[in-house]
């Protein structure tokens, strides 16, 4: 389960990285700004590369690896002091769902369906906010999620900024002159990642006031948006640059992340429990028995 993790979280970065070159080239408006900078977006990019089928089947693959190891997690718990705790298993459950969803249309583009994985953003968020607002009490659905989106937001720029991913990897495997830069990638990665997460969910309360599913925006229009403003291609190049450096911390994620469960970190084992499920040696009394630490 250690090695479908690690798989999954270097998946992940890569697409983060992809994304994070479209949204860039957006900003600076070179070739190839004319593609999505969302998910649709990297998985065609990937696709254009040399054995870029394979790479999505290994990309699909390794993502089913990181939501069956949120599934353990939401089972098991997670590894750290408050592993077991309710809201960490529910988050764990989201995720699995989430990463799912996400591996199975990577695979399904990898296997010939275009439409699959491929289509933008921009027009999902449409027709789901569109057929939302249909329904009695749309707008305040759409709103309440909306600002559910911006505090989530918040919410990660916040726990990056106080460094509280720190928990989560295995501080003690890093070494002096790898922990500021891991440091730096999660911050400014993490950072980048709530704001565009909190911008997009201000586009969604933007249209459920106005009863105007084109006013809520995907990933790619969001990114567009911060072109827009004044100094816009900068502001959009700085918010590129903070996603690839997201991209480059799961990476680092891949190779220095916890990925134990059920209250304990994977690469350690209590010597209490040790002692009691199996047996062991007391010095001096020559003879095997069990001891309770």
């Amino acid at each position: 389960m250690a090695v479908a993790a690690r798989a999954g979280f270097a998946a992940r970065g890569l697409l983060y990285v992809l994304v994070a070159v479209i949204a860039l080239r957006i900003a600076l408006g070179g070739a190839g700004g004319e593609r999505q900078a969302d998910r649709g977006g990297a998985l065609g990019e990937l696709a254009g590369r040399p054995f870029g089928v394979a790479l999505l089947w290994i990309v699909g693959i390794a993502l089913a690896g990181l939501a069956l190891w949120q599934l353990s997690e939401a089972v098991f718990g997670a590894s750290g002091p408050d592993g077991a705790k309710v809201s960490r298993r529910a988050a764990a459950l989201f995720r699995c769902l989430f990463y799912g969803f996400v591996s199975y249309s990577v695979l399904a583009y990898a296997a010939g369906d275009r439409g699959s994985g491929s289509g933008s953003s921009d027009r999902q968020t449409d027709d789901v906010t569109a057929r939302v607002l249909e329904w009695p009490g749309g707008q305040w659905i759409l709103g309440l999620a909306g600002i559910g989106v911006v505090v989530a937001g918040g919410w990660i720029s916040v726990r990056a900024v106080r460094r509280k991913f720190l928990k989560d990897l295995r501080a003690g495997a890093l070494s002096g002159r790898a922990r500021p830069v891991v440091e730096a990638l999660g911050v400014i990665g993490g950072a980048a990642r709530g704001v565009v997460f909190a911008a997009a969910g201000v586009f969604a309360v933007v249209a459920a006031a106005r009863h105007q599913p084109g006013q809520a925006k995907g990933i790619d229009d969001t990114l567009r948006a911060f072109r827009d403003l004044p100094a816009g291609p900068w502001l959009l190049a700085l918010v590129a640059l903070g996603l690839a450096a997201f991209g480059l911390f799961c990476w680092c994620e891949a190779r220095w992340r916890r990925v134990g469960h059920g209250g304990r970190p994977a690469d350690r084992v209590s010597r209490r429990s040790r002692a009691w499920h199996w047996p062991w040696r007391t010095p001096g009394t020559g003879s095997w028995r069990r001891r309770r630490a």
